[in-house]
């Protein structure tokens, strides 16, 4: 995959556009055929129509997921491929009792939830929270995700941080969200409600001043934050909100193989794996670090891209990874030191610098050159696992060395994780500091917590690229490809 791409971003906007449509589909599958029961139905007719809904899925080989076009649920990614957790969830529901998906986005909580009632859908799949009002009309499936719920508003506004502070801020939330039956809880509070725009419209209306304020679930913000620099969190509103899939009433046997699914999903270690991947690099910087990173990405790292670009080609590696990781070592300034003696914009240690034929560890293009080997050689250790995590196990091999990642492995083993899955390995390196673990392994103590941070900032960087240098990073590799 081509980390030159368009950003994901951008891609997210232009989809919005791409299936407004989806919601009001006039074919012949547009609307499940099974109505849902009435009250005065008979038990024996409700399970009936139960057993008959999941036969009909089953028969037409079609699941119809009913979603939101956003970054935490189902979006095109800047490989122009169908990417999200709920996506992903949902496709290994799918592959479980056997049958296809058809989507149907829509732009906001109240039309997914309006479809769902229509029985336009069998499943709502759009980080949906669960609460009793909700309970009263349908029915839940497992909690996936647990998240808290943010007043977001623009950085220059003051933290709020008593309830009678909330008088007078002005508040637009998506309508049929949960943050209605939050803000209830604050009784000096005001709020209007916008049909037409999901949370994360909302949350770049912040960042432009066109809106005050609104309200987020924590997982959102978190990814919109690295983008929309000017929004902040200035009171968090409850302790945790469960997501989960939402369902018609009577809609039993579906639900019970939504449940068989997701425990498997679970004793998998597939979940873990998931939330890794879409939420394991977010990491929340200051206003005060993701402008210095922006600044650096425009300063300093132009006179540098053609070394990372092609160095990266030629070891097999991600330039924006390796841009990211020469970030992380040394703010990319080629004369860099540590206390400890590396040096250089990849900090090279001096064997290392030796090994790999560099005579100046100072010089810019040897250092990127000689870096970029060694990440190749920690790739070489884990080829056989899939990407991405090959590229995460690496990136900590190389910060904690090959002896400590080995022993980090082998200790995973012992304790039933996968050394495989950089999901399982982020809890096992810490251990390297534990004497309980360490005094049995062959090279002993290590800083284990430092490669886990490592890479979660990497991946952070290597995003931040992305949302603000998408267009340019595209543009660079083409230019390196002509020349080829």
């Amino acid at each position: 995959m081509s980390l030159y791409s368009l950003s994901g971003r951008f891609i997210l906007l232009a989809v919005i556009i791409l299936v407004a449509s989806c919601g009001s589909s006039s074919d012949d599958a547009s609307h499940i055929s099974l109505e849902v029961p009435g009250a005065d139905e008979t038990p024996e007719r409700n399970q009936k129509r139960a057993n008959s809904l999941l036969d009909l899925i089953k028969k037409k080989k079609k699941l119809i997921i009913l979603t939101i076009n956003a970054p935490t649920t189902y979006y095109i990614d800047r490989d122009n491929k169908l990417a999200g957790l709920e996506y992903e969830m949902t496709q290994s529901l799918a592959k479980y009792i056997d049958v296809q998906v058809e989507y149907r986005v829509y732009a906001s909580t109240k039309e997914v939830i309006k479809a769902l009632r229509n029985n336009e859908g069998h499943i709502a799949a759009a980080g949906l929270t669960v609460n009793d009002k909700r309970k009263l009309e349908f029915d839940f499936g497992p909690v996936y995700q647990s998240t808290n719920e943010y007043l977001v508003c623009h950085r220059t506004r003051s933290y709020i941080k008593t309830k009678e502070a909330f008088k007078g801020v002005e508040i637009v939330v998506a309508a049929d969200s949960n943050y209605i039956e939050t803000l209830k809880q604050y009784p000096d509070a005001s709020w209007v409600t916008d049909a037409e725009m999901h949370t994360s419209k909302l949350l770049e209306q912040v960042s432009d001043k066109k809106v005050e304020c609104t309200v987020s679930d924590s997982n959102l913000y978190d990814i919109e934050k690295r983008y929309l620099t000017e929004i902040q969190n200035k009171h968090a509103l409850n302790k945790q909100s469960d997501l989960a899939w939402m369902l018609n009433k009577h809609s039993e046997e579906l639900l019970k193989q939504v449940n068989s699914w997701f425990a498997e999903y679970q004793d998998q270690g597939e979940l873990p794996q998931l939330l890794d991947k879409y939420y394991g690099y977010v990491e929340i910087f200051d206003y005060v670090d993701i402008h210095k990173f922006l600044k650096r990405a425009r300063t300093r790292l132009p006179q540098y891209k053609d070394f990372f670009i092609d160095a990266a080609h030629k070891n097999g590696i991600e330039p924006s990874i390796l841009a990211a990781q020469s970030y992380q070592e040394s703010y990319w300034d080629r004369k860099a030191k540590s206390p400890t003696g590396v040096r250089g914009i990849m900090m090279l240690t001096q064997p290392v610098a030796k090994s790999l034929g560099v005579t100046n560890r100072l010089h810019a293009e040897q250092n990127i050159y000689a870096g970029a080997k060694f990440h190749a050689k920690m790739k070489k250790m884990v080829e056989h696992v899939d990407e991405p995590d090959r590229t995460w196990l690496a990136l900590a091999a190389y910060n904690v060395g090959r002896g400590h990642f080995r022993d980090a492995q082998k200790l995973a083993r012992k304790l039933g994780k996968d050394p495989d899955r950089w999901s399982d390995m982020k809890e096992v390196l810490p251990l390297l500091s534990d004497k309980k673990y360490y005094k049995d392994l062959r090279y002993g103590y290590a800083r284990g917590s430092e490669p886990v941070n490592y890479v979660t900032r990497i991946r952070s960087y290597n995003e931040l690229l992305y949302d603000h240098f998408g267009k340019e990073i595209n543009e660079n590799i083409e230019k390196y490809n002509n020349k080829k």
